[in-house]
């Protein structure tokens, strides 16, 4: 018998292995790390420019200050898998900076780097479910196991386009994924009928959810950063911890997830629905 046969089929065999699965090198074991966050920034037209920035300078000072990179070395890793998405309408989501581990503050400049090479941009209308949605749909090619998955969700209003957002907030809780809030409250940017007066109780009832869930309230541009700086470590360190009580003795209360809805999560809907003269700007 000829050896070219028995050639081929070593070739064949080999050519099958390296179509298995788990052989191939994207398969490999999933880095693990403390948390797996989406930074998820509402950019909608009912914010000014001067605010769009505001917001961004928030995330680059939190991202690079003491206690936040304490807070992270403190994990059982020492380290934090992030991504930073600008969200609009339903269908528009922007990946500013793509997964990154940050376990060090070379690797967090290194973030900051990328959100301050470019003017943040702005868009139509105000999809919270289609945020947290394409925010859940990145933990799937995060490249990460965390011990916690959480989506981190700033907005100026509640959701008017899309899918419900109780009902997504639901699915995404089901899932094992944690949805913290930062209502921003501030009324200083454009006006518009589709505001809302309890934009925090909406967030609380409607948006948050998961272990831990809580949401901290925005009322003043010059909270911002020191929002943004509170909430990272309280989502590193977790509700059990001292970092927590510590925060909670010296600020006002963090408002935690509710079991029972008390406001109509479809209001921004609603409003949308019944507009008469308003320009299709949120």
């Amino acid at each position: 018998m000829s050896a070219f046969p028995h050639a081929r089929h070593l070739l064949s065999a080999a050519a099958a292995l390296a179509l298995v699965p788990w052989l191939t090198p994207e398969s490999r074991a999933a880095e693990p790390v403390d948390i797996e966050l989406v930074l998820a920034v509402d950019v909608s037209l009912s914010m000014s420019p001067a605010e769009l920035e505001i917001q961004r300078r928030g995330y680059v000072a939190a991202l690079t200050h003491d206690t936040v990179l304490q807070a992270i070395a403190d994990g059982a890793y020492g380290k934090i898998a992030v991504t930073y998405v600008e969200w609009a309408g339903m269908t528009w989501q922007h990946v500013i900076v793509p997964w990154t581990v940050i376990a060090n503050r070379t690797d967090a400049e290194r973030v900051v780097e990328q959100l301050s090479a470019h003017a943040p941009n702005s868009a139509r209308r105000t999809s919270i479910s289609g945020a947290l949605q394409f925010g859940s749909d990145l933990f799937a090619e995060s490249g990460f196991q965390g011990v916690k998955r959480v989506i981190d969700i700033s907005g100026d209003g509640p959701n008017n386009q899309g899918a419900p957002v109780d009902v997504t907030r639901d699915g995404l809780v089901k899932q094992g994924i944690t949805i913290n809030g930062l209502p921003l409250m501030t009324r200083s940017g454009f006006t518009s009928v589709y505001d809302v007066n309890y934009l925090d109780r909406y967030y609380t009832d409607c948006v948050i959810g998961g272990p831990g869930a809580f949401m901290i309230p925005v009322n003043e541009w010059t909270q911002f950063p020191e929002a943004i700086r509170r909430k990272l470590v309280l989502e590193l360190a977790g509700p059990a911890s001292p970092q927590w009580a510590a925060d909670e003795a010296a600020h006002p209360p963090v408002v935690l997830a509710q079991d029972k809805p008390a406001t109509d999560c479809q209001v921004g809907e609603k409003m949308w629905r019944d507009r008469s003269w308003m320009f299709d700007s949120r």
